[in-house]
């Protein structure tokens, strides 16, 4: 799995988490969701997502890389 698909599944994973948390728990915990919410906003302009060097240290690979070792 590359780092463009790891970081769309834990966007995911955060989203779901924090909705059933803020149903089942707290309501505060729906302030996660805003969070991914506007990181995933800013990250569309900006192309930086504080994920990514997490992702690869990680050693989850980039698409290039991905696709040139998976041979």
């Amino acid at each position: 799995m590359n780092i463009e698909r790891s970081l769309r599944l834990l966007a995911g994973i955060f989203v779901l988490a924090s909705l059933a948390l803020g149903w089942f728990v707290n309501p505060w915990w729906l302030l996660l969701t805003a969070f991914v919410g506007l990181n995933l906003l800013q990250s569309a302009f900006t192309n930086w997502c504080p994920m990514i060097p997490i992702l690869r240290r990680a050693g989850v690979r980039d698409q290039t890389e991905a696709a040139c070792c998976s041979r």
